[in-house]
């Protein structure tokens, strides 16, 4: 069984990790200092107090996908077109796409590109790098992906790996929950640099959210989604499941990178916008981190 990893920041390098573990090919697809690094002295995986050095394979190159039976897509919403672009003449006939991205469109948009269907898939992972090549994990790490033809196949080789995989008819409304929780922290985690911990105990915090929340379940049901379980709860559980984790937003813009703000909070301004529902909160909140976009680089902290 051959695995790539297309977009190996944290959560592709801790599901490559995973998989390596078990005894699968592994193959890690990102950025020339990670790259560079793993070549030279394996992957260092840091999870649940311990910290491994492990042996697998690392490239710049997209063409690296070739020859692989699962392609775990976790670039940022941004790159989805032209990482798309980029692996498309090296996919196998046979290769399942699987996209472990946050929003809730990039399976459809990655799908148009590759020309074959791509099996969307919920994400609920804390990690982060701690370094090159050097992937820190800090909780959960569990997948939902929809009912297709390649789900028993993902289940069946995941699983063993030690990831749990829920199959879930209501994919979509997963995704939209995940969103939902995205949209809650990761815009304030980012303007307040702080962890998601230490940023509920601020002052406000909490009623914000709440605001955030009630306005993305607005626009869902004004779309026809169906979104499962108790967001509010979840929403308020992540605190306490990973009280230690920055958002993806706030690694990015401490980083100096593009964050993925325009598929998250700016997704629901957009598509209230479009079905007359009010998204103040969510307004604020994409235009803080729009403006903290044009900021320089600061330091992680923590």
């Amino acid at each position: 069984m051959k695995i790539a990893v297309m977009g190996a920041g944290a959560v592709g390098c801790y599901y490559g990790a995973k998989l390596a573990q078990h005894g699968y090919d592994v193959v890690l697809i990102g950025r020339p200092q990670h790259v560079r690094a793993i070549n030279k002295n394996g992957l260092h995986f840091e999870s649940g107090g311990t910290s491994t050095m492990i042996a697998l394979a690392a490239s710049i190159d997209p063409a690296a996908v070739a020859g692989a039976d699962i392609v775990l897509f976790c670039v940022k919403s941004t790159d989805t077109a032209s990482a798309g672009a980029a692996i498309a003449p090296h996919l196998g006939a046979h290769t399942v796409v699987m996209s472990l991205q946050n929003g809730v469109d990039n399976a459809e948009r990655l799908g148009a590109i590759i020309g074959r269907s791509v099996v969307p898939t919920v994400v609920y992972v804390g990690a982060g790098m701690a370094g090159d090549g050097h992937v820190a994990h800090f909780g959960r790490g569990d997948l939902v992906i929809g009912p297709n033809d390649a789900s028993d196949m993902i289940t069946q080789t995941l699983r063993p790996a030690g990831i749990p995989v829920e199959i879930s008819k209501n994919a979509q409304g997963a995704l939209w929950a995940k969103m939902i929780l995205n949209c809650a922290y990761n815009a304030l985690s980012a303007v307040s640099r702080l962890p998601y911990g230490d940023l509920a105990k601020g002052e406000g915090v909490m009623v914000v959210i709440e605001n955030v929340v009630a306005e993305c379940l607005g626009v869902a049901g004004a779309l026809g989604i169906i979104v499962p379980g108790d967001v509010r709860e979840a929403v308020a559980g992540i605190i306490k499941t990973m009280p230690a984790q920055y958002s993806s937003t706030a690694q990015d813009l401490m980083r100096g990178k593009p964050s993925e703000i325009d598929y998250l909070n700016g997704y629901i301004v957009r598509k209230g916008g479009e079905m007359g529902v009010a998204t103040p909160a969510n307004q604020v909140l994409y235009t803080m981190v729009k403006l903290l976009e044009m900021q320089p680089e600061q330091t992680v902290q923590g």
